[in-house]
């Protein structure tokens, strides 16, 4: 079946809608006047924005995935511990990696249209950004950006998609999708296309994906939609 270039682009196969936002991040195009906004409206709170995180290839995704597939990388749980996955099932390797990272192909950082955030002027010297809650709770050095977001952001255009937790995707204060220019993706990525996609993707836990596509549409893609 052949994919549309808006479907190509919901899959993360195509950067042809991209710009560089700065040396390390590109985002879609039309994104740059929205950040524009927002960065200028946190401003006036004292908080500085700065971009940790923006479009991210399908193959970026898909070397994230299957290194935690496979023990490469770490799963962390929601206490920030890493998972033993030895003795656990294909199903449960594969919900415990979704908890915190998409599926390639089911990643809103493949859109351009998402971003990851954080003020660069609260960073401790030699500090590394981690994008864990801790660094965004009522004691975290990024306390003062999550409690300006909330005004902020909806005046630009901007929201919270993994605000809540719904028992898929952990909450991810850190996270900002720009809901006009999502929308189109979101409409666009269906069940059928991403099962196509992975089907023949060489992606670790395959099986264990397609037996359970229905459930992971429900519990980890469709609850994130503008």
């Amino acid at each position: 079946m052949t994919q549309t270039l808006l479907e190509r682009q919901a899959l993360g196969l195509d950067d042809t809608h991209l710009v560089e936002y700065d040396d390390r991040v590109k985002v879609h195009r039309q994104l740059l006047a929205p950040l524009l906004d927002l960065s200028g409206r946190l401003q006036n709170t004292g908080c500085q924005l700065a971009v940790a995180s923006g479009y991210r290839s399908f193959d970026q995704q898909l070397t994230i995935f299957n290194a935690k597939a496979t023990g490469e990388r770490p799963i962390l749980d929601d206490k920030g511990r890493p998972v033993e996955i030895n003795g656990l099932s294909d199903r449960e390797v594969l919900f415990a990696i979704l908890r915190f990272s998409a599926l390639p192909g089911a990643s809103r950082h493949h859109w351009g249209t998402d971003i990851d955030v954080f003020d660069p002027a609260a960073l401790p010297t030699g500090y590394r950004l981690q994008l864990v809650p801790s660094e965004y709770a009522s004691d975290g050095i990024f306390h003062a950006l999550c409690e300006a977001l909330p005004n902020a952001i909806a005046p630009a255009g901007f929201f919270r998609p993994y605000q809540q937790d719904l028992g898929g995707i952990a909450p991810e204060p850190w996270h900002l999708s720009c809901a006009a220019i999502a929308q189109p993706y979101a409409e666009v990525l269906s069940k059928d296309i991403l099962r196509q996609q992975l089907a023949q993707t060489d992606i670790k836990l395959k099986h264990a994906i397609l037996d359970n596509i229905d459930s992971i549409y429900r519990r980890f893609i469709a609850v994130g939609e503008c």
